[in-house]
């Protein structure tokens, strides 16, 4: 029995031990096979990755379909601090893992794109998954930047375009530098695009993929870092060890030591050589081996990709090295370098196969594929995760600021820029958004050259403007490129400088009524004017103020009833004011003739009032009008009953009036104060237009010291007004605290424009205050001569302040230069604005008197209502 059980152990143990070989013998058959037939092996895992692949990149694809994209567009003054950039890193890095359960990890990422093609300095986009939106919507920058949804981009194909991909290169657990957020940290990359040139096709794209790190890939790079570290700690300490043991056999080998041992009275204790104790290797710390990447808090891989595209050969790479030269501002002892291998004067990188499909496919699906050395952690991003702030210096692109093309009527000159790589342009700004404008600097700067060809240009592109200069050289300075025949049926020239023996000078009437003026209107213009200019109110002066709107009620009057009777030769004019106030038989019978065209306030007046009056009540009225007699150019000016000058028909028919008042003293005054309140009166007058057909005129005022010494409230009130009748008004003067405060306040803070040339500190100081003293006043002082700094309004935007130099003449207009035709442009420009002899029109000025007089007699009616003597008058 025991036999028998003996005997079935026997046969079960070497069954069992059959089947061991059997399994052995097997696989090592099957090896055998498999490494006969390797190719198959091969092919099968060929095969089941493809098809993982393939799975993975149609997934991946379908997620990316379901992105979204984001334009950030940040302030003059938007100046973040550290933390709000590593929130909004923080943000980015949440917002990747915003996808769908089943989506790739290539698909997760969220991307930033840099871009500059010509419409901007560079676009700030953020890119990412849909589910992320409402995340990266609401950014921790506050108000100072404005998010938007952004739609797909769209690009034509350009006949040379360059590929890069960046890596980090480098110590792989070392940082990239800290960049400082003042200068910006992207002021290298927009100084890499500044000289873009949209024309020829240019553009450069600098895409940054940032991606959550999965904490197995992290895992696997500790270790393999880790163990990096012991291989080169243990390299290390062989290498001391042999060191230390050829020092020791060195020394006990060399002359100097056996010499020592034999004169030595203690030989050597041991036979032999000395026992050399090798070092040991050190304990590798984790914290100093890993680096940035030891911790996991806000560690993320990135992909950072960039493409330059030009019509124009050469163009493109030269942008992709300034662009990698830009990036070498965050190399320390990690950098960005450019991925791919050089042979020779060849480089093989992501232009070429076979990572060329790669690079595309990443590009355009927006998918983030890293090299496994690319992790940095948010606070190495951080010039990369906002848009540009105050500190960044932006160029200035055709987009921001259009090129000044010559007849353009769209258009309005402001200067010459001059680019990054030192081409220079002429500037403009769109004539629809530059409304007022204004232009302050030292005599001699450059600011009414700059004046004179902006009027010039805008002059050759059919518009119309006033040139109102008191001191007469911008006229001939302008006229040698204004001697066109198309534009001298168009020119007008009012010159009351009295230049010559018998000068030719033009008439106007401010109570002519045979241009259909409302007459309530030009009584008021009238007055408003004399108050101004004498500094007359309702305070210091209400019965002058009365007496003068009285009396010019009246001789309104009287010129309606004469234009009415087909007799427009026979009106009053500003003259006749004594004559009305004074002569009793000339006021009776101009008010027996207009008595019905009065209102009962103004008959009540006369009859009432007037009588109590004391002579020397009129003087205050009377002084500046006779001095304005005594003047012979003023009483020939304004003597003549049909006055040809009208600046509202010159509105509308687009002329070009250059008026030169001829001085500053009280008289000019008196004489600028009228001018600048008919142009009030006129303007306002538009409204009578639909504003779709107002025609655009500009009036330009030299020397505004000079003009709101005469007018200071109507020149503010055409810095308030002016924009709603399409009039815009273009100011200069030398200092803005000589202009009176309402002046003043209306010219800053409707200014659509504003410019300086150099001057004093405390002159230029007020101008920079509006810009945020950015540039400085010491900056601006020092500039040279002809340099302005200007800042505008772009398609509703601010542009600047911007440097630019002032246009010449003779350069920007050489073309147009005309100096044989200036002769014929003047008479022409006189014949305009009717200019006469003075000798006529003062001849025509002394018997206008009679002229309405006897008017008056014939239409003065038989019965009419006697109007009571003053007690002098009845003496």
């Amino acid at each position: 029995m025991d036999s028998a059980a003996s005997y079935l152990r026997d046969r079960a143990d070497d069954t069992a031990a059959g089947q061991v070989l059997g399994l052995v013998t097997g696989l090592v058959d099957a090896v055998d096979w498999l490494y006969d037939h390797w190719y198959l092996l091969a092919l099968v895992v060929a095969l089941a990755w493809g098809v993982g692949e393939i799975v993975v990149r149609r997934l991946a694809a379908r997620a990316s379909a379901e992105r979204m994209a984001l334009e950030l567009v940040s302030s003059r003054h938007f100046a973040p601090s550290l933390e709000e950039i590593f929130r909004r890193g923080v943000q980015l890095a949440r917002a990747s893992t915003a996808m769908p359960w089943w989506a790739p990890r290539r698909a997760k990422a969220v991307q930033i794109r840099l871009r500059a093609d010509g419409s901007s300095p560079l676009r700030y986009r953020i890119e990412g998954p849909a589910g992320g939106q409402r995340l990266l919507s609401i950014t921790p920058f506050g108000p100072d930047v404005t998010v938007n949804r952004a739609r797909p981009i769209a690009d034509e194909p350009r006949t040379h375009t360059v590929r890069a991909e960046f890596i980090l290169r480098g110590k792989p657990t070392a940082p990239l530098r800290e960049v400082p957020l003042t200068p910006d940290p992207l002021q290298p990359l927009i100084d890499a695009v500044s000289d873009l040139r949209a024309e020829l096709g240019d553009l450069a794209e600098i895409r940054l993929d940032i991606q959550r790190a999965p904490k197995w890939a992290l895992r696997a790079r500790r270790i393999q870092l880790m163990g990096a570290a012991r291989r080169a700690e243990r390299r290390e300490a062989q290498r001391a060890a042999r060191w230390l043991r050829q020092d020791a056999g060195g020394i006990e080998d060399s002359l100097t030591w056996q010499l020592q041992q034999l004169l030595s009275d203690k030989p050597a204790a041991g036979a032999g050589r000395r026992l050399v104790m090798p070092p040991v290797p050190r304990r590798v710390e984790p914290a100093e081996a890993l680096g940035k990447l030891a911790d996991d808090d806000h560690l993320v891989r990135v992909q950072l990709l960039v493409m330059c595209a030009s019509n124009t050969e050469g163009r493109a790479q030269a942008r992709l090295a300034q662009l990698q030269a830009a990036l070498d501002v965050f190399g320390g002892r990690s950098r960005w370098a450019m991925r791919g291998w050089r042979l020779g004067p060849w480089r093989i990188g992501a232009d070429h196969w076979p990572t060329k499909r790669a690079f595309e496919r990443r590009w355009n699906l927006g998918h983030c594929q890293p090299p496994r050395a690319n992790w940095v952690r948010l606070e190495e991003l951080t010039g990369l995760l906002k848009p540009p702030t105050m500190h960044c210096r932006l160029p200035v692109l055709a987009g921001d600021l259009p090129t000044f093309e010559f007849g353009d009527p769209e258009l309005l000159l402001q200067g010459i820029y001059r680019g990054p790589d030192g081409r220079e342009r002429l500037v403009a700004t769109y004539a629809e958004e530059t409304l007022f404008e204004v232009g302050v600097g030292k005599a001699g700067g450059g600011k009414t050259e700059r004046a004179l060809a902006q009027a010039i240009g805008w002059a050759h592109a059919g518009g119309g403007l006033l040139f109102v200069d008191p001191h007469r050289d911008s006229w001939p300075r302008a006229t040698t490129f204004l001697a066109h025949e198309a534009l001298m049926r168009r020119i007008a020239l009012v010159d009351l400088n009295g230049l010559g023996a018998n000068p030719l000078v033009s008439s106007w009437n401010p109570l002519g009524m045979h241009h259909g003026q409302a007459a309530h209107e030009v009584v008021e213009a009238i007055t408003d004017a004399y108050a101004s200019a004498l500094a007359w109110d309702d305070a210091t002066a209400p019965r002058a103020i009365t007496i003068l709107t009285a009396a010019l009620a009246v001789l309104v009057a009287v010129n309606e009833a004469a234009c009415q009777a087909g007799r427009p030769e026979d009106q009053a004019t500003i003259f006749h004011v004594r004559a009305l106030l004074t002569d009793a038989a000339f006021r009776k019978a101009a008010l027996a003739t207009v008595t019905d065209r009065l209102d009962e306030e103004t008959r009540s007046w006369w009859q009432v009032v007037f009588p109590t009056l004391p002579p020397d009540a009129f003087a205050v009225v009377l002084n500046p009008i006779a001095r304005l007699a005594a003047n012979p150019i003023t009483r020939a000016f304004l003597g003549q009953p049909v006055g040809v000058y009208n600046i509202r028909a010159a509105m509308d028919s687009r002329m070009v009036v250059w008026v030169c008042p001829g001085g500053n003293g009280p008289t000019d005054r008196l004489v600028t104060a009228l001018l600048a309140r008919d142009l009030l009166r006129a303007v306002r007058s538009r409204r009578d237009t639909p504003e779709a057909r107002r025609v655009p005129f500009r009036p330009y005022f030299d020397e505004l010291i000079t003009l709101t010494g005469a007018a200071p409230e109507t020149i503010a009130a055409m810095f308030e007004d002016f924009r709603k009748y399409r009039c815009q008004v273009h100011g200069m003067t030398q200092l803005l605290a000589r202009l009176p405060s309402p002046v003043r306040l209306s010219l800053v803070q409707n200014a659509s424009t504003l410019a300086t040339t150099a001057g004093s500190k405390s002159a230029i100081a007020p101008i920079t205050a509006e810009w945020g003293d950015d540039p400085s006043p010491d900056r601006v002082a020092t500039m040279e001569r002809f340099e302005h700094y200007v800042s505008m309004n772009v398609h509703g935007r601010r542009v600047g302040p911007v440097q630019l130099r002032g246009p010449h003449l003779d350069a920007v207009f050489a073309a147009q230069a005309r100096p044989r035709q200036v002769p014929v442009l003047e008479q022409a420009a006189l014949a305009n604005a009717g200019a006469l002899p003075l000798d006529r029109l003062i001849g025509r000025a002394a018997e206008q008197i009679g002229r309405v007089a006897a008017f008056l007699a014939e239409h003065s009616p038989a019965t009419a209502t006697p109007v009571p003597l003053t007690k002098e008058e009845y003496e």
